[in-house]
């Protein structure tokens, strides 16, 4: 009878520790990897970070062979003007959706190739192996979908 309760007990916490990892990883923290929209190759690596709860998310590396390793956001209006686009905060302000907790929106993305900033949704799917990541003004939105990296 103790055996058997000690079996259900360490398949309850190894279920629950599972759920844990699942869950962990369906957030949008972590390094993604973007994919351009027109030629359908590895763009760059973006790292997402959270603190008190709000995600930022930062350029790490530029993967395209034929970009400038040096290029600046020429076209930013911001204080982000004329500042190298690697290392760049190009997310800001994202928490979690208090309705639906699969999402995380509330903040803004930079394009830093237009210098244009949209209000952002990301939402994991596949159990946290991409991120869908929605650009919007209005009705008008872009969606694309980042690969975990890491």
């Amino acid at each position: 009878m103790m055996i058997r309760n000690t079996r259900r007990l360490v398949a309850a916490l190894s279920l629950g520790l599972f759920a844990a990892i699942a869950h962990a990883q369906a957030t949008p923290a972590g390094l993604w990897k973007t994919i351009d929209d027109e030629t359908k190759k590895e763009k760059s690596l973006i790292r997402v970070t959270e603190s008190g709860g709000v995600f930022t998310g930062k350029l790490e590396k530029l993967l395209d062979p034929t970009a400038k390793p040096d290029a600046v956001c020429d076209k930013c209006s911001d204080e982000r003007k004329d500042k190298p686009i690697v290392g760049m905060t190009l997310i800001k302000g994202v928490k979690q959706n208090a309705d639906d907790k699969a999402k995380w929106d509330g903040g803004e993305i930079l394009d830093p190739n237009n210098g244009k900033t949209y209000k952002v949704r990301l939402t994991p799917i596949d159990g946290g192996k991409t991120l869908e990541v929605r650009g919007f003004i209005g009705p008008f939105y872009r969606n694309q979908t980042w690969i975990r990296a890491e």
